[in-house]
């Protein structure tokens, strides 16, 4: 037998694989039988190997291949070298054998006439008390599954013998075996000894494992699966599926081929679910190259058919069942063999808050709860149904202005999302947005707390801070939707966002929010950008490049939603009118860029007001207004001093970007109303500015403040000044000094909303004549106009954008004389309404009467009286003379590019929703972490040993186990199981974020984090 064995050693070039070849072949001298040939081929530039002392002696041949020539196409280069009738020995360079292991492996065969294969025991080459590879199985649909891998050998598999298969490294083929028992070639890089012991089977023989044959293998050789999460997928993945096409009957073949898009597509969602979005690119690469593999799949299938002699069901008491697949991924313990951080939201008193808030926040807008619709301010009516809202959001053509087309606001988007909320009237979804935003702000700021602390009153106390921080009070107040919902969401922002580097989970969930917060507030990109860049640059230096990837993907969705828009406005020259806010643009209270102005935003106000003070107390008090936020200010310097000073530093760093943005806001003028410039508002820069200090305020009060007296006295302190300063703006409604009103459902008359309906074809000429003698012009399509079909194209415009139709406007009231009846109609205008301001002046009042003198004159237009918006005429299109024409509609050309816009954009944000949606494993390894970032490492250990010491006997951990922190990789789900699941354990405090501490501990991933290969378990 010995003189029977050839052995093929896969090698690659270098010097490392050189080195490692020459221990492999001194292994193989040192055999107790050594084998009669030994043929090495080299994927690469041999000459490194020739050179080896004493190569030509060892070996009877050198083969130099291409670099990229599989595993299993080096071995057929050397197969007709083999002798008839020799078994063959698969090795490669990394492969180093024991003593006495061709001696087993032979004469395991000799005992085993029905074995064509013998397979040994793969071990760590540098500890060979761990277990690489021991047999190899698959379930119903074709995964690969590892029956002993990454287990210390204690012998418990030993008297295993059967196995479907095995590790390709090592394999020992009987001599008797014919040609076609070779490693498949199109299995290149993954599962050729599952597919070599599958085959077997179907011949009439079998594999069988030999433990006492051992080889010390490296992870990283020619035969082995690759290392990179990317290559493993490609590669385990495509096997997978050429396996699947080439072991299925004849008939069912044309079936499979034609299911490997779709079900790409379906394992691609998997995928995102169970947070391995590094896999959805090779799950469409190994697809196609499926598909396209055809002459390779008739091969293995002649191959498969020349050989096989038995029926499948040979093999089907060695598959693995689904109930095996899950017993082996599932151990059955939930987190609770680690510390667990606990949310405590009831217990904390979180609930409690909300709840109180809820109390005052009635209190406060109890009129509204009588309000069918919110107006005033910023505020419009939305869309009368859902589609209508959703239809806002898509490139096309805009409801504003004449013939304009081009892409939506992203701010369109939330609120189409918003006005879903209660589909039976959308409007009414403004409503009790007002009524639940004290709620909703003590939520948001209770869970970006959670972050920061795990004191329960200051937990609250940050709940509080955020909910009646005065650039909130004062959106509210004056009717400014997009800060309204900016500042709801910039908590949670910052809650998913400081963590999105531990697993994909939280950074879907960032980059979601992230979304709608530049959505609301396209100004805070600057800053948000600034914070991003350098966290990410944190991440990378300190060698962290999965987290880098995931904290990468945080803004790719803000990219691509305001991608349309950007280039729109850089194509027509108007870059600054990017960061103009979103929806309706009014002339509203703010500060200005003057000095007083800049003195009022550094003190925390947005506006000259400071949060209703001015009305309440009267100018000389309101100057002294900011000095009850000094306390919150004075807390968030010292958090600089801090045990937990990087976190301190981080909060102050997004403090000065928020200011800082707010200050630059002032002085960014962009928006156009009645043809006056609106500065952007500095309100959303503030938000920022103001989480920031309140978050630096809870790290010192966490950390710093160490009586709990003291600190007690502290918060309350900072909890009542904010309160206090936050009255004047709580009774503003009840008071009457705000901006909301009960709002109408249209901002049209009503006979022009009962005309119109829902048929936004229809439009009407609003014009308005202004105090200053000059006249503004708007176009309203529908029954109103609506917060959704707002635009900045339209709003930032430097020039008429679309059609300009001011001229004729003008005409309209002047003695020119020409059909103006039938020039509005060829327009698509059914109406035309002469509005009348508030504060009319005598001026703008003798404009507007010479005005409907004219309009009264001409010929095709019926008065239809005064109304409570101002005085209505309709075009008469029931003179045969006058057709109110069609409205305009996008060329194929523009609508093929909403098309693929919309796709492009849905793809994006679907994945980014499926990263988001948490999963088992998810939850429990984000519950065995620390909510708390940025702890010092003796902050966390302290906390771990104290909640440890707290629970219960049977969850309690020696302070042993709870030291050293560790965290288990997730195992790959397929699509026939559900996710797997890992045991999670408390670890150590990440760095990565501007916001966390750079401890100097080894990285640790939660269990949704580390992906393992798609279909392989483990390393081969």
């Amino acid at each position: 037998m010995p003189a029977r064995v050839h052995a093929i050693i896969v090698a690659r070039s270098g010097e490392s694989a050189s080195a490692q070849l020459a221990r492999t072949l001194e292994a193989l001298r040192a055999q107790s039988i050594p084998p009669a040939a030994m043929t090495v081929v080299v994927q690469g530039d041999a000459s490194r190997i020739r050179s080896l002392p004493g190569i030509g002696h060892a070996v009877e041949a050198i083969i130099e291949a291409r670099p990229s020539t599989s595993y299993s196409e080096s071995v057929a280069l050397a197969a007709p070298r083999v002798a008839e009738g020799r078994s063959v020995w698969l090795l490669a360079h990394d492969t180093v054998p024991e003593r006495n292991t061709l001696r087993q492996l032979t004469g395991a065969l000799e005992r085993s006439p029905s074995a064509a294969i013998a397979a040994p025991k793969l071990v760590r080459a540098d500890d060979d008390r761990e277990i690489v590879s021991m047999g190899v199985s698959m379930t119903r649909f074709g995964r690969t599954v590892e029956l002993a891998a990454e287990e210390l050998d204690q012998g418990q598999h030993d008297s295993t013998e059967d196995a479907l298969g095995a590790d390709v490294r090592g394999l020992l083929i009987r001599g008797e075996a014919p040609r076609v028992l070779r490693p498949d070639t199109a299995l290149a890089g993954a599962d050729e000894g599952l597919d070599l012991g599958v085959r077997a089977r179907l011949g009439g023989a079998r594999l069988v494992l030999v433990p006492k044959a051992r080889i010390g293998v490296r992870p990283n050789g020619p035969a082995a699966v690759p290392l990179s999460p990317v290559a493993r997928a490609w590669a385990t993945r495509r096997a997978q599926l050429h396996r699947r096409l080439a072991y299925a009957p004849a008939l069912a073949v044309p079936l499979h081929w034609l299911s490997l898009l779709p079900l790409a597509l379906w394992r691609s969602i998997t995928h995102l679910i169970a947070k391995r979005p590094a896999e959805v690119a090779p799950e469409w690469g190994a697809a196609l190259a499926t598909m396209l593999r055809l002459g390779a799949l008739a091969r293995s299938r002649s191959a498969i058919r020349s050989f096989r002699s038995a029926s499948w069901a040979s093999i089907a008491a060695l598959r693995v069942t689904r109930e095996q697949l899950k017993q082996r991924l599932d151990d059955g313990h939930g987190s609770e063999r680690g510390v667990v951080s606990e949310l405590n939201f009831f217990s904390g008193g979180g609930a409690w808050a909300v709840l109180a808030a809820l109390v005052v926040s009635v209190a406060a807008f109890v009129s509204m709860l009588a309000w069918p619709a919110l107006g005033g301010g910023e505020l419009l009516p939305l869309q009368q149904t859902v589609a209508a809202l959703w239809s806002d959001t898509t490139w096309g053509l805009r409801d504003v202005g004449l013939g304009i087309i081009g892409p939506a606001d992203p701010f369109a988007a939330v609120i189409a999302v918003l006005g879903t909320l209660w589909p039976a009237a959308p409007s009414f979804s403004l409503v009790l947005l007002w009524l639940a935003a004290l709620p909703l702000g003590v939520l948001g700021g209770w869970f970006a707390a959670t972050r920061i602390t795990d004191r329960a009153g200051l937990r609250i106390l940050g709940g509080v801070l955020w909910a009646l921080a005065p650039t909130f009070l004062t959106a509210l107040v004056q009717g400014r939707p997009a800060a309204v919902l900016l500042h709801l969401l910039l908590p949670w922002v910052f809650h998913s966002a400081v963590v999105a580097h531990r697993s994909w989970g939280a950074a879907g969930a960032a980059s979601l929010l992230t979304a709608a917060a530049l959505a609301c507030a396209p100004s805070l990109a600057p800053a948000f950008v600034l914070l991003w860049a350098l966290s990410l640059i944190i991440m990378l230096t300190t060698g962290r490049l999965r987290g880098a990837a995931r904290l990468f993907w945080v803004l790719i969705p803000s990219a691509v939603m305001f991608a349309p828009l950007v280039i729109w406005q850089l194509r027509h020259g108007n870059p600054w009118a990017l960061l103009a806010d979103p929806g309706a643009v009014s002339i509203l209270d703010q500060a200005g860029a003057d000095a007083a102005g800049r003195a009022v935003i550094a003190s925390g106000f947005p506006s000259p007001d400071r949060a209703g003070w001015e009305w309440f107390a009267g100018t000389g008090f309101s100057a002294w207004v900011s000095l009850l936020l000094a306390p919150v200010a004075l807390l968030a310097l010292m958090s600089a001093l801090s045990p937990r000073w990087r976190a301190g530093f981080a909060m102050l760093a997004t403090g000065l970007a928020g200011l800082a943005t707010a200050l630059a806001a002032a002085r960014v003028v962009v928006s156009f109303a009645d043809g006056i410039g609106v500065a952007i508002w500095p309100g959303t820069g503030l938000s920022l500015a103001w989480l920031g200090v309140a978050g630096a305020a809870l790290v010192t009060l966490d950390t710093v403040v160490a009586a709990a007296p003291l600190r007690i006295t502290a918060a309350f302190v900072a909890g009542v000044a904010v309160g206090v300063c936050a009255l004047p703006a709580l009774l503003a409604v009840n008071d009457g000094n705000t901006e909301l009103q009960n709002g109408p459902k249209s901002t049209l008359p009503a006979l022009v909303a009962a005309q119109a309906g829902s048929d936004s074809d229809q439009a009407t000429l609003v014009m308005t004549a202004l105090n200053d003698g000059s006249l503004s012009i708007d176009l309203v399509w529908g029954s109103s106009a609506t917060l959704g079909a707002q635009s900045t194209l339209h709003s930032t415009a430097t020039r008429p954008a679309g059609t300009d139709i001011s001229v004729t406007a003008v005409d309209l009231l002047s003695a020119r004389s020409f059909d103006a009846a039938q020039a509005l109609a060829d327009h698509s205008i059914s109406f035309v309404l002469l509005a009348q301001t508030a504060d009319e002046k005598d001026r703008a009042r003798m404009m507007r009467e010479q005005a409907t003198t004219a309009i009264d004159q001409r010929s095709g237009f019926v008065k239809a009286g005064d109304t409570a918006r101002g005085t209505l005429w309709r075009v008469d299109d029931a003179l045969a003379e006058i057709t109110i024409a069609e409205r305009a509609q996008p060329s194929d050309g523009q609508q093929a590019i909403s098309r693929t816009v919309a796709l492009a954009q849905a793809i994006i944000l679907l994945a980014a929703l499926l990263l988001a949606i948490p999963t088992r494993a998810s939850r429990r390894a984000a519950r065995a972490k620390s909510r708390v970032v940025g702890r010092t490492p003796e902050e966390s250990l302290a906390s771990r040993s104290l909640r440890a010491r707290n629970d219960d006997d049977e969850l309690a951990e020696p302070p042993a186990a709870v030291s050293e922190p560790r965290a288990e990789t997730e195992q790959n789900a397929d699509a026939d199981s559900p996710p797997a699941t890992a045991e999670p354990q408390e670890s150590a405090p990440e760095r990565g974020t501007a916001l966390e501490r750079d401890t100097g501990q080894a990285d640790t991933e939660p269990a949704d984090t580390e992906p393992s290969s798609s279909g392989t378990e483990g390393a081969r």
